[in-house]
C-alpha cells in the first residue's frame, strides 16, 4: 500500500477518533479536541461540532465547549454551521456572541450579514467590535450605512473596527462619516478612520 494512502487512512482514523472523544470526553478535554478538528478542517466534524455549540454542563450553564466549537465551525467554513452560529449570535452569553460572529465573519455566506448588522447593537461592547470586523471580511454594501451608525457608538474599539471595516468594503458614502472621525477623541478611531479613506479612494 502507498504510504499517502496509509497516511489518509491513519487521518480517517484520527478525525473519528476525536469526533468520538467530542462526545464522550469530560469538558476541558472536549475544549481542545474541538480546537483540533478545527485545525484539521474536515467536514465530517461539523455536524459534531454543531451540537457542541448547544453543550451545557452539569448545571445547565454554557460552557468553553461551545466557545472553541464556535471557533473550530468557523476555520472549517461549511454553510451548514451558519444557521447553528446565528442562533448562537443572538441568544449565546457574550464569549459565545462574539466567537460566534467571528466564525460568521470567516465563513462569508448570504445569510449572515443582516444577524451581524443586528449585532452591531448588542449590550457588549467586544460582541459589537467584533460584529463590525466580521462585515468588514464580507464586504457586503448591506452593511455600510449600519457601520457608519457604528462610528458613534460610545465604545472605541467598536468605532476603531467600524471604521477599519468601511475601509475594507470602500464604498464612498463612508468617506463623509469618516473624515468626521477625524475628530475623534481617540487616536486609534482617528489613525483607521484614516487610513479607510486612504482605502476607498485609492
Amino acid at each position: 500500500m502507498e504510504k499517502s494512502a496509509v497516511e489518509k487512512m491513519q487521518a480517517n482514523k484520527d478525525v473519528e477518533g476525536l469526533i468520538r472523544a467530542l462526545k464522550y470526553e469530560k469538558e476541558s478535554i472536549q475544549c481542545h479536541v474541538a480546537g483540533a478538528l478545527g485545525n484539521i478542517g474536515d467536514k465530517r466534524a461539523v455536524e459534531p461540532l454543531v451540537e457542541a455549540l448547544k453543550y451545557e454542563d452539569e448545571y445547565h450553564q454554557p460552557s468553553y465547549v461551545q466557545f472553541w466549537a464556535a471557533e473550530a465551525l468557523g476555520k472549517i467554513k461549511d454553510a451548514r454551521a451558519v444557521e447553528p452560529l446565528i442562533s448562537a449570535l443572538k441568544d449565546g452569553p457574550g464569549i459565545l456572541r462574539g466567537k460566534s460572529a467571528e466564525a460568521l465573519g470567516e465563513i462569508k455566506d448570504a445569510r449572515v450579514v443582516e444577524p451581524l448588522i443586528e449585532a452591531l447593537k448588542d449590550k457588549d461592547g467586544s460582541v459589537r467590535s467584533i460584529a463590525a470586523e466580521a462585515l468588514g471580511k464580507i464586504k457586503d454594501a448591506r452593511a455600510v450605512e449600519p457601520l457608519i451608525s457604528a462610528l458613534k457608538d460610545g465604545g472605541g474599539g467598536v468605532r476603531r473596527t467600524s471604521a477599519e471595516a468601511l475601509g475594507k468594503i470602500g464604498d464612498k458614502r463612508a468617506i463623509e462619516p469618516l473624515i468626521e472621525s477625524l475628530k475623534d477623541e481617540n487616536e486609534h478611531v482617528r489613525s483607521s478612520a484614516a487610513e479607510a479613506i486612504g482605502n476607498i479612494r485609492k
